[in-house]
């Protein structure tokens, strides 16, 4: 009996010591993840930030534009103003 008891030992301090490796690598890979994720955050609120500031450039370009409409070219190149009506052909009549 003393060797059924010892291979049980055996078996038992195996999933231990197999337990301790995987929880391991559970944290290692974790510590990894949250720091990617950290990085990441942090590159999306840079993103953010660039977008409020380009909206608000926006803004004010075309408020600009209201007062002083030599900059419209420049806002119909970004898209911002729709570029002015092409005068309607003469049809012709018979």
């Amino acid at each position: 009996m003393s060797s059924g008891k010892n291979l049980l030992l055996l078996i038992l301090t195996g999933l231990l010591f197999v337990s301790a490796i995987l929880s391991a690598i559970c944290v290692v890979t974790y510590v990894r993840g949250t720091g990617e994720l950290r990085a990441l955050q942090g590159k999306a609120a840079s993103i953010e930030n660039n977008r409020t500031l380009v909206r608000s450039l926006a803004a004010e370009a075309m408020e600009y534009g209201k007062k002083n409409p030599a900059i419209d070219p420049l806002l119909q190149s970004f898209g911002l103003k729709a570029a002015p009506a092409a005068p309607a052909s003469p049809k012709a009549t018979k």
